[in-house]
């Protein structure tokens, strides 16, 4: 028999067992770690000094201290007990992130937290399958170099019709800006305004992606220096039946 739960690893009380009460109090932690979590950033990428009991935060590229640095990309770490527990995430661990007011899924095949999707079910069949709306938004800021890849990805087996951009703080360097995905990079527009409030609607013809694929922003001019943008996903999404 396992000593533990294959989804979130608890730990299990074995037969006579001695102190059962903290196999059972590491249990109850690790829920209250893992079941609807919020955390409070996943860039910032410096340990704190002073966190609160059961603060959250998910690990950023380059996390530095004395044991953020010795986490993985993407881990959560959790401060209880005054010491750091780490948690690798599983697949579709959905998570609230504190400071962007929005929630996060891990998608494992591509090993990333991406924007969790708000939907809206179109149709529904009476097997469980259905027909989704979704609309993913993020902000992408700090704009630097030749291109960017937005941390938002065009979900797999999704339908995709536009995707919108809005020019959310004055963008410096490049003269113009292209949006779009790898080897097409004016997909969803080109030559896009880099004042603040520009906002264009990349409207194409309802195209099926059967891979998680970024949006890429391409300077136009010279490299990007700064600003920012925000981006939405526009799609449909098929649910197939459950039963």
């Amino acid at each position: 028999m396992s000593q533990i739960s294959p989804t979130l690893e608890l730990p299990l009380v074995m037969p006579a067992q001695a102190q059962k009460h903290v196999t059972v109090n590491e249990a109850l932690l690790r829920l209250d770690a893992l079941v609807r979590t919020v955390v409070e950033s996943r860039i910032e990428a410096v340990q704190p000094i002073s966190p609160g009991e059961g603060e959250a935060w998910i690990l950023p590229e380059g996390a530095s201290g004395d044991d953020w640095s010795g986490f993985d990309v993407g881990d959560l770490a959790v401060y209880r007990d005054g010491a750091w527990t780490r948690y690798a995430p599983r697949d579709g661990w959905r998570i609230h992130v504190r400071d962007e007011a929005c929630e996060v899924v891990w998608a494992a095949l591509s090993g990333h937290w991406r924007a969790a999707p708000p939907t809206h079910v179109l149709a529904a069949g009476s097997h469980g399958a259905a027909t989704e709306a979704i609309v993913i938004e993020q902000t992408v800021s700090d704009l630097s170099g030749a291109s960017v890849v937005s941390p938002i990805v065009i979900p797999a087996r999704s339908v995709v019709f536009c995707v919108s951009v809005r020019t959310s703080e004055a963008i410096s360097g490049a003269s113009a800006f292209d949006c779009g995905i790898a080897g097409e990079t004016s997909k969803f527009g080109g030559s896009l305004g880099v004042a603040t409030g520009a906002v264009n609607l990349g409207v194409i013809g309802p195209t099926a992606f059967y891979a998680d694929t970024p949006i890429v922003l391409t300077a136009v001019g010279s490299d990007f220096t700064g600003g920012s943008v925000t981006l939405a996903i526009h799609a449909w999404r098929p649910v197939a039946p459950t039963a």
